[in-house]
């Protein structure tokens, strides 16, 4: 039987960032009520995401070149089904770190005149653009790994089921 991976949707991207950003809301109004720091990533965190994004890339390219025909050396399928998973980890997993950051800065938008130091708003802000970088990488590449339709081949339809066997078969 063959099997197909759906793509990333943009419905469930908004999903992701709108449900952490609730999530990152109540965190941060139950750090702020215990004293404690607020929930936000190190800027070195950046560097992580930076690497991510660019391993995602360098693996997309590959598998885009071999798509456009430059096929000097056989594609492995394994890679170009990793690199798939790995651009939508990557989508997701920028999605999340967005809404995370979006939830806790609005929660910190009214004492924003307040502080002495915006130092953590601009930490926010950065890992929030961090994370758009990370679902416009994840994106992109999972479209460099779609392979075009051929034009001669009919369109698929499922097959009856076999006799016997009780599946159904896909061209």
């Amino acid at each position: 039987m063959k099997s197909t991976m759906r793509t990333v949707r943009p419905a469930w991207l908004a999903a992701v960032v709108i449900g952490t950003a609730a999530i990152g809301w109540v965190a941060t109004e139950l750090t702020s009520r215990g004293r404690l720091a607020l929930p936000v990533l190190p800027f070195s965190s950046l560097i992580t995401m930076g690497l991510i994004a660019v391993v995602c890339l360098v693996l997309g390219l590959k598998v885009r070149r071999w798509r456009d025909g430059k096929r000097d050396k056989v594609l492995d399928p394994l890679l170009a089904a990793r690199t798939v998973v790995l651009a939508q980890a990557c989508a997701y997993a920028g999605a999340v770190l967005f809404g995370w950051h979006a939830g806790i800065l609005l929660d910190q938008i009214p004492t924003i005149a307040l502080r002495t130091d915006l130092g953590v708003i601009w930490q926010m802000v950065a890992l929030m653009a961090g994370g758009v970088v990370m679902v416009v990488v994840g994106v992109v590449v999972e479209r460099f790994c779609k392979l075009p339709p051929e034009d001669n081949e009919p369109t698929t339809k499922p097959r009856t089921k076999r006799e016997g066997h009780g599946e159904e078969e896909f061209a």
